[in-house]
């Protein structure tokens, strides 16, 4: 019953928007003053439980959780716990999430015993002035006690950082060893082009291919065939002994190896992350008590499934590429 794409690539990822709000409001990402989509939209924990099942029956393996910021689901563990229940089976390979980290010393070992092994942790510097600024209302002492937390419960951790021109494209040298230091993988994504925020992403953009160049001024990159069931590719780095990725939707299309799906929480399907094409999910879901219905809709949308994304960011496209912001399909 596998997810096969008419390019004949085998849908088995599927990541899920559990809600489009966040405790923070990072510049690169989203407006200060949004407006998110209101609750009685959303999908129950039940429905979206309902759902995931529905595609791991269809032969999605890993499961990423996301947001938003999906630790301010209200009552999020309940799905964990319920998702949980298809590691145990063997019918789900991985079952994980990306967080900005606020939240994760109240809830890292609640995950760890529902069987997430490893999270993704969005942090982009680890100055405390720099942090309140680009997130605008965060707390990077926070964010450090959840990794601890996070730490101590077990789990494995790899830091996700957007690398921004003028702003911390210095600091990733310090950043990595910190990271490798203490035993996590760092990524690097450069910033996309997807909704309205209240800067100029052309002023923020770096290419990764300088980033790169510059960095070998100081480091030793080995590219390695490591992979962890996302875009990212991997160079380990001699000096820290670390593994160091990079998600380069801009300058080094990823899209031939595409293996994901994006589901947000109000249950619109995304096919791809930089098309505004998408598949209704939420009406099926709740036209019957059966899943004929919501199956026969998701091998629709499978079949219509996109070859790449057309992202661009120049001076003289200066709308987002897509309207939604990159909150609502959940990264």
């Amino acid at each position: 019953m596998d997810m096969i794409d008419p390019f004949g690539r085998t849908i088995s990822y599927l990541r899920v928007s559990v809600t489009d709000r966040c405790d923070f409001r990072c510049t690169y990402c989203m407006a200060e003053d949004m407006t998110f989509l209101p609750k009685k939209d959303l999908l129950s924990l039940e429905e979206l439980d309902r759902l995931c099942t529905v595609f791991i029956e269809k032969g999605v393996k890993k499961l990423r959780l996301t947001g938003g910021e999906p630790l301010v689901r209200k009552n999020i563990m309940h799905l964990v716990r319920q998702l949980s229940r298809h590691l145990e089976s063997g019918a789900l390979e991985e079952l994980t999430l990306t967080t900005n980290g606020s939240q994760l010393s109240r809830f890292a070992a609640e995950l760890a015993d529902c069987g997430v092994k490893r999270i993704n942790v969005s942090l982009d510097t680890l100055d405390a002035e720099k942090f309140h600024q680009i997130t605008r209302w965060g707390n990077l002492g926070k964010v450090m006690e959840g990794i601890d937390a996070a730490q101590k419960a077990g789990l494995k951790i790899k830091l996700n950082a957007v690398a921004l021109r003028d702003f911390n494209d210095a600091e990733i040298p310090e950043l990595m060893r910190w990271a490798h230091g203490r035993g996590m993988d760092l990524t690097l994504i450069e910033t996309m082009p997807m909704g309205e925020i209240e800067v100029d992403r052309t002023d923020q953009y770096l290419p990764l291919s300088l980033l790169r160049a510059s960095l070998e001024r100081q480091f030793t990159l080995s590219d390695i065939p490591y992979k962890t069931g996302g875009p990212a590719r991997y160079v380990h780095v001699a000096e820290t002994g670390g593994r160091l990725g990079f998600i380069t939707p801009m300058t080094h299309n990823f899209c031939e190896s595409c293996n994901r799906v994006r589901l947000t929480c109000t249950g619109t399907l995304y096919m791809c992350l930089g098309q505004e094409d998408a598949a209704d999910l939420r009406a099926p879901l709740r036209a019957s008590e059966g899943n004929e219905l919501l199956d026969a809709a998701i091998d629709e949308a499978i079949g219509r499934k996109p070859k790449g994304h057309d992202f661009i960011i120049d001076r003289r496209t200066s709308r987002p590429s897509v309207s939604r912001h990159m909150s609502v399909t959940g990264g």
